[in-house]
């Protein structure tokens, strides 16, 4: 089992006051210190958090695998092909959603179908290994395998949103996934994950309270990549905050600031 941690939130905080910090690079690095297995970011066509520079220096400083999520932008594509992360996660994308709401439509045909086919063409022809995010569907699963991508990544929100009040989404994910492993692709499981309900999902059983659920066994293809950015973030932030803010003793007053 595997633990990727997205920092694109990082770079949300960033952007709210268009400076050079909080810097999703050294939160990177941290995130490795602590013991990330990956890196995870998704570099969106809007560019409403990271950058270009962020995923290029992203590829350069990191020492465990950069998974690169995107859409089928051709300006984003061509990103990725130079850089060569170790893996693009196709993902869809709307303008107006906050955050990825749902899995990737594989049962599109005409121009949309033919984009994503020319896509994971490009990435597979750069050497990028590939994977699709996607909704934990059987037929879904089948599509993604006759697309022969390397991997499917599970889209875990409905679970992230229920998972209190019932065991259905659970239940749901560890078929979606024994069915993914028995068409020969790796699986990845992310979105809206926390410590609080990433338990069952990462276990070597994912079976739920009444123990109805089928089993998901881990092993070196799974991965649980997300962690979700903005829950990581926001506990990174609180926990700080007690480090980062000096006694009052120590505060400079205007008079410092003045000779200063």
């Amino acid at each position: 089992m595997r633990f990727y941690v997205n920092v694109d939130h990082v770079a949300t905080v960033r952007e709210a006051r268009k400076t050079d910090e909080p810097d999703p690079v050294e939160a990177a690095l941290a995130c490795e210190r602590g013991g990330a297995d990956g890196i995870t970011v998704h570099l969106r066509e809007d560019r409403r958090h990271i950058q270009d520079h962020d995923v290029r220096r992203l590829a350069e400083a990191i020492h465990t695998p950069l998974n690169l999520e995107l859409a089928t932008a051709d300006e984003i594509v061509e990103i990725a092909t130079a850089l060569r992360p170790h893996q693009a996660t196709l993902v869809p994308e709307k303008r107006q959603e906050i955050t990825t709401e749902g899995g990737l439509d594989l049962a599109q045909g005409g121009a949309p179908g033919e984009r994503l086919h020319a896509t994971i063409r490009r990435l597979r022809e750069a050497g990028i290994r590939v994977s699709l995010f996607i909704d934990p569907d059987p037929a879904t699963i089948d599509r993604a395998a006759a697309l022969e991508v390397e991997a499917v990544e599970l889209h875990t929100g409905r679970y992230a949103h229920t998972y209190r009040d019932s065991d259905a989404a659970l239940t749901e994910l560890a078929r979606a996934a024994r069915h993914a492993r028995g068409a020969g692709l790796a699986v990845h499981a992310g979105h809206g994950l926390t410590p609080r309900n990433v338990v069952p999902v990462a276990s070597h059983s994912m079976s739920c309270a009444r123990n109805e659920a089928p089993s998901l066994r881990p092993n070196a293809s799974t991965r649980v990549p997300i962690g979700r950015a903005s829950y990581i973030v926001a506990e990174a932030g609180e926990s700080a905050l007690s480090t980062a803010t000096p006694p009052g003793g120590n505060i400079p007053n205007s008079r410092d600031f003045a000779r200063a």
